[in-house]
């Protein structure tokens, strides 16, 4: 495929960032850019360019199910994408919102051929697609293999440390703990998600957050008019 990423055109790399021109910059300059990747030599940047694919998702489409086999990882460059498992009576529990810059499904590259949970676009979303068999060839190269291990890890800690959030911290940490990592602390923030969205990103009910947003509004913490929510008070240090 041709590697200028003309068909890209205003994609974004991370939510905090400015939002960036790219319709002349190649996937090996995108690649170098987004935060799972960062870590690899420059050469592999180009190696992984060559091997990907572009992916078009639109809202509440979805980019898999679960148990359905898998054969790719994905990068996610714009939208957000939620990963969820379904329960045997019927409910989707959340397992996380994928936000720009981060890769997901990787777990097909070495654990099991069928993916563990679904994921769908929250938002219009573009991601880069990296077939199985591409890796694997990538991971037979020493130096590859060792920055590629590295990085997984390193999401590996992240997940752990997700785990440990939602077990130890109550609704209201956790509601602006995930504001905090998705959009940084900012005083204005504007999301594409709804409050159903958020609400299952944190692990509780729509009704749950309703009454947390009611009762940070009644403090004045914080103000939410449509996707704006204005941060009138300092929240963050209360998260440490």
């Amino acid at each position: 495929m041709n590697r200028e990423v003309r068909i890209l055109a205003n994609w974004r790399l991370q939510p905090s960032a400015p939002q960036a021109n790219v319709g002349s910059m190649d996937l090996e300059k995108l690649l170098s850019n987004t935060a799972f990747f960062k870590g690899l030599d420059g050469g592999h940047h180009r190696e992984l360019a060559e091997i990907c694919t572009v992916k078009t998702a639109r809202k509440r489409e979805y980019v898999f199910h679960e148990g359905e086999r898998g054969g790719s990882m994905f990068l996610l460059v714009d939208g957000n994408i939620q990963l969820h498992k379904n329960t045997e009576d019927g409910r989707e529990v959340v397992i996380r919102i994928i936000k720009p810059g981060e890769v997901f499904a990787e777990v097909v590259l070495f654990e099991k051929d069928r993916y563990p949970v679904s994921a769908r676009a929250v938002t219009s979303a573009q991601l880069l697609v990296f077939p199985r068999e591409g890796i694997h060839r990538l991971l037979a190269e020493e130096r590859f293999r060792n920055d590629f291990i590295a990085l997984l890890m390193a999401k590996q800690r992240y997940l752990a440390e997700r785990i440990q959030e939602l077990t130890t911290q109550d609704v209201e940490q956790r509601f602006f703990t995930f504001l905090r990592k998705q959009y940084g602390e900012h005083a204005l923030i504007k999301t594409p998600l709804s409050k159903k969205d958020i609400a299952a990103a944190i692990g509780t009910t729509p009704e749950s957050l309703s009454r947390l947003i009611q009762r940070l509004t009644d403090d004045k913490i914080i103000a939410w008019e449509g996707r704006e929510i204005r941060i009138l008070a300092d929240p963050w240090k209360w998260l440490g």
